[in-house]
């Protein structure tokens, strides 16, 4: 899997020119103390100061990109979830509904096709192929960035790699994030992913129209994330219930207004 993220483990040196503030005690370190903590294999000297130093480089990159965002009064949202959960479903529904403009920077490991998707929405969208990278870094993130018209934007998404695992560590410079998780995935992937979790704003559940079809227990699921993280805020969607959709654009909204 990915070279940097633990899974297994190669230092890599970014080269950046900018010098910012460097954000410390962030999320990613934090996930990446638990990361190490439940896989006691990599907990050795020589790993944790890998980790460390590469996750100092990626925050110090992230408190940049949150600085491109901050000056062009843009609100990133980092949008996580496994493989087919639809985020950029989500995102081409809501795109003819919002009251805000909003672009895109699109990863996946290959091929355009999300940002073909978006753009055949006229979604102002940028896409960034990882190769073997199992997640976005802020250093991905802010080569996007360059191509995105954040004068002419309100709210910057980050449409992570299709993964419930690396993508946590990473602060890549938004300012929340939204997990989501859809009812065919089955009802215990928040107890099996709780790191990610844990670092979600927002947590979506997903494809619930297939509830009937599924033997999923949305209320229990409700109740483990909440034990995870007490103060997150969750909503459930059908992107045939457009009133569902309205309740996700109503919680950036006021994001943007109270951030």
């Amino acid at each position: 899997m990915c070279k940097d993220c633990g899974c297994s483990i190669t230092d890599h040196d970014h080269h950046h020119d900018h010098e910012h503030s460097h954000e410390h005690g962030s999320a990613s370190h934090q996930a990446a103390h638990e990361t190490l903590h439940h896989n006691p294999q990599l907990n050795d000297s020589k790993t944790v100061s890998v980790i460390k130093k590469i996750l100092d480089k990626n925050d110090h990159e992230a408190a940049h990109n949150r600085a491109h965002f901050n000056e062009h009064k843009v609100l990133g949202i980092n949008l996580m979830s496994s493989p087919g959960s639809g985020k950029t479903t989500l995102l081409e529904n809501i795109a003819d509904m919002v009251d805000f403009n909003f672009g895109v920077v699109e990863g996946d490991l290959e091929t355009n096709k999300d940002a073909d998707r978006l753009k055949a929405k006229d979604i102002k969208a940028v896409q960034i192929q990882t190769g073997s990278a199992c997640h976005l870094d802020a250093f991905m993130v802010h080569k996007g960035l360059h191509d995105m018209p954040l004068d002419d934007i309100d709210v910057c998404f980050v449409e992570n790699v299709g993964n419930l695992v690396c993508p946590a560590s990473y602060d890549v410079g938004t300012h929340l994030n939204i997990v989501l998780v859809s009812v065919p995935e089955g009802e215990d992937k928040i107890a099996k992913y709780p790191v990610m979790f844990r670092a979600a704003d927002l947590i979506l559940f997903t494809k619930t129209d297939l509830l009937p079809y599924f033997e999923y227990d949305l209320e229990k699921e409700k109740e483990v994330a909440r034990k995870l993280k007490p103060n997150v805020d969750i909503l459930e969607v059908n992107i045939k219930d457009k009133d569902s959709l309205q309740n996700v654009i109503d919680w950036i909204n006021f994001k943007r207004k109270h951030r």
